[in-house]
Parts: structure tokens; C-alpha cells; sequence
């Protein structure tokens, strides 16, 4: 594909998550001149949860899309250039005050002199093909999303985390049963939000549980489970089968230029958001795989763009000096 660049940016935000907003409203605030590509899921993982109880400044709690709305007309209110587009292939580079260059939407390219990367993660899948043949015809990695249209009916859902955790709290208020599948003897989950499962009578916790099939042709009618300490099967009648065993870091686009974990995860110096290039750095979940939270996504935000502002401060004395 052939390269021209339409215009230079100061800092390139890519994703548009409470990493990507925060990073935003501070590069924008710095004069930085922000221009933040939103990717196929503008306003990132918070679009997907109805109550925000957790973050700081809201007593009463917020649903999450109203709270990326904000923070989107807050970022755009101190003069963020905020834009629909998915960033497809980025060629960064190696230099000290050298310039990245992105392309958007496999059509056009612009450079820019600083990156902040905030392209969140994506729920996984446990990759059966009964799953994954019914994935829209029951099968959802989005309890929130879709648990509306199983209103007084049979679910079940997989998994050991606060997600999982907090979805079958969320399924159990709506549905008629919940039954809930670890595959260990024990949640990840906090405890508080354990308890919160243990607590809620019509969540059916099965420990040492996965899923041998999903039973139906057009759509999800049930479910045939195993225990994996004895290999007992058993089937239960469903309408809806929620997936909350993880996600994958948003990181393709960057493979071969920056240094990641084994999961894909970018991996950033010590305390602070900067990668192993100058110039390019990660907050939120693509960098965070501990704690995944709106709030510290948030903070890594304001890092990046403080790390960002650093960073071309010193570009430009150097600048200077060669002048």
C-alpha cells in the first residue's frame, strides 16, 4: 500500500476506553493537540456495562456508556480532535524525535510525533465448535449486552473472575436461574464479589465443571456439562450461555515492533507508560492485565499523556541545541 501521509499530529491517541479519554483530556490540556481514533468499539469495554459503582466521584453510580459520553465531551471540550477510524498497520520508529506513522482504516496514512496506545482488550472464547456455531444464536461473551433477552428464562455462564462473578449477579436479577461453571475448586473473584454469588439464591455454582457440549442447531436449547475430577456428564436445559474467562490484549498491529508478554500484553518501563521505542507508550487494559479497572485504566491515561508531554519536551530542547 502505497504511503502518503495527510497530516503530522503532536500525539496520535489510539482507542478510545477511559485510558484513551483521560490520556486526552490531559494531552489536550498540554496543547498537545490530541487526535484520538476511536477503533471498532468507540468508547471501549465500559459501552458493555450498565452500572459503574467504582468509580471515584459518582455516590450514586454510572452506567457506563453515559460515563464515556463524558468523558468523550470533556476530552473534546479542552479541543481533543476525536474521530471515527480503526488504526490497521502502524510503522513506529526506533529513533529519538523520530516519527510514527499510521495508517487508519487500510486507506489513509498520518504521522505522528508521539503515540499513546489504548486499544483496550477482547473478551476470549473457549473455542469449541458447538460454541462458537451458536456464538449470536445464545452463545454471548457479553452478559450485560445480551442478558436483557433472556428475561425469566434458564442461563448459565463460564467462568471464575470478578467478570464472570459480576455478570451472573447481573444474569441472576433478570433470569430465572443462573447456573455458573468453574472449572476450578475455587473463584478468582474477589471476595467480596464471591460472596455476592454465594449470597444470590438462584446462582447455581458448580466447581470442577467445563462444557462438553451446547446443545442446538439454530440456537442455544441447552447444555451437557462435565465434572473433570470424576468425567460425570450431565444436561441442563438453556436459553442463553455466557462466556467471562478472559480477554486478549488489542495488540496485533504491534507485533514485531513492540516488546509484549506471552499473552500479548505491551509491556511498559517501570513505573510508567513508556514501551521500548521513544515517542510510543500504552495505558489501560492492552498494558494491564492485573487489575483491568475503568479507574486505573484512567490513570495510566494521565501517565501517558504526562509521559507523552515529557518526552517532547525533550525532543524539542534537543532541537534547540542542534539550532
Amino acid at each position: 500500500m502505497e504511503e502518503q501521509s495527510i497530516e503530522r499530529i503532536k500525539c496520535l491517541i489510539i482507542g478510545s476506553g477511559p485510558a484513551g479519554y483521560t490520556a486526552a483530556i490531559y494531552a489536550a490540556r498540554a496543547d498537545l493537540k490530541p487526535v484520538m481514533y476511536t477503533g471498532m468499539e468507540p468508547g471501549g469495554q465500559l459501552t458493555t456495562t450498565t452500572e459503574v459503582d467504582n468509580f471515584p466521584g459518582y455516590p450514586e453510580g454510572i452506567d457506563g456508556p453515559t460515563m464515556m459520553v463524558q468523558l468523550q465531551q470533556q476530552a473534546e471540550r479542552f479541543g481533543t480532535d476525536v474521530r471515527m477510524g480503526m488504526v490497521t498497520e502502524v510503522k513506529l520508529s526506533k529513533d529519538h524525535g523520530g516519527i510514527h506513522k499510521a495508517c487508519v482504516d487500510n486507506k489513509t496514512w498520518v504521522e505522528a510525533e508521539t503515540v499513546i496506545i489504548s486499544t483496550g482488550a477482547t473478551a476470549k472464547y473457549l473455542g469449541l465448535p458447538s460454541e462458537q456455531r451458536l456464538r449470536g444464536g445464545g452463545v454471548s461473551a457479553c452478559a450485560v449486552c445480551d442478558g436483557f433477552f433472556y428475561k425469566g428464562q434458564d442461563v448459565a455462564i463460564v467462568g471464575g473472575g470478578d467478570t464472570a462473578a459480576e455478570e451472573a449477579t447481573y444474569l441472576a436479577n433478570i433470569c430465572n436461574k443462573v447456573t455458573m461453571l468453574v472449572r476450578k475448586g475455587e473463584m478468582r473473584a474477589s471476595k467480596a464479589m464471591q460472596h455476592r454469588v454465594t449470597n444470590t439464591a438462584n446462582i447455581d455454582l458448580r466447581y470442577f465443571t467445563e462444557i462438553d457440549e451446547v446443545i442446538g442447531e439454530q440456537v442455544v436449547e441447552g447444555l451437557q456439562m462435565v465434572n473433570n475430577q470424576t468425567n460425570e456428564k450431565e444436561e441442563i436445559k438453556i436459553t442463553g450461555l455466557f462466556i467471562a474467562i478472559g480477554h486478549k490484549p488489542n495488540t496485533e498491529i504491534f507485533n514485531g515492533q513492540l516488546d509484549m508478554d506471552e499473552a500479548g500484553y505491551l509491556l511498559t518501563k517501570s513505573k510508567s507508560t513508556k514501551t521500548n521505542l521513544p515517542g510510543v507508550f500504552a495505558s489501560g487494559d492492552v498494558q494491564d492485565k492485573e487489575y483491568r479497572q475503568a479507574v486505573t485504566a484512567a490513570g495510566t491515561g494521565c501517565m501517558a499523556a504526562l509521559d507523552a508531554e515529557r518526552y517532547l519536551a525533550t525532543v524539542e530542547t534537543k532541537e534547540e541545541v542542534k539550532a
